[in-house]
């Protein structure tokens, strides 16, 4: 079955996304196949949702290209601590094409996952893969990049967000 990447304002990326239960061969497969769209697509992470599955999983290489850096697959995540610390970056997102703007995230958080086996683990996660990482964690939540954003920031992007509203062609759209 082959993935595509949904686009704003598709109702699948502001859905409830479930968490899984069935750790088996098709969540490998999931993942696998969310990691060759997301790099097809020059991404460095992808949430289910983006790709019409409303369950709660990520993918994310923050090197963004296949053969380098870590794949890393976190299925159910949770934040159990965020840094003090806070910084801004320009962040984009594959449901959002060609359009980039400033964000302000923690620096760092601590993180509670599973594996595709159904493992449980923690992670400390700094930085870019930090950024990423909560990038892909709101989308879990059916929170998008825009929402974080500052209303200045918004309205530089405006006429861009109203330009993917007007060409979006699926018969649902989003609320």
């Amino acid at each position: 079955l082959p993935l595509s990447i949904k686009l704003s304002p598709s109702k699948c990326l502001r859905a409830e996304n479930e968490p899984v239960t069935v750790f088996d061969d098709n969540l490998k497969e999931l993942s696998k196949e969310m990691f060759k769209i997301m790099y097809e697509t020059v991404g460095c992470g992808l949430a289910a949702p983006q790709v019409g599955v409303n369950y709660r999983l990520m993918v994310y290489n923050e090197a963004g290209a296949p053969g380098e850096g870590k794949e890393v697959v976190l299925v159910n995540p949770k934040i159990s601590k965020f840094s003090k610390q806070k910084d801004f970056f320009e962040e984009g997102c594959l449901s959002f094409p060609k359009i980039y703007a400033e964000v302000e995230r923690p620096m760092g958080v601590k993180i509670e996952a599973q594996d595709v086996e159904g493992n449980k683990f923690k992670m400390t996660l700094e930085g870019f893969e930090a950024r990423v990482f909560q990038h892909e964690y709101d989308h879990l939540d059916g929170v998008l990049f825009h929402d974080r954003m500052s209303s200045s920031v918004v309205g530089d992007i405006r006429s861009d967000l109203d330009k993917l509203i007007e060409d979006f062609s699926d018969d649902e759209k989003a609320i």
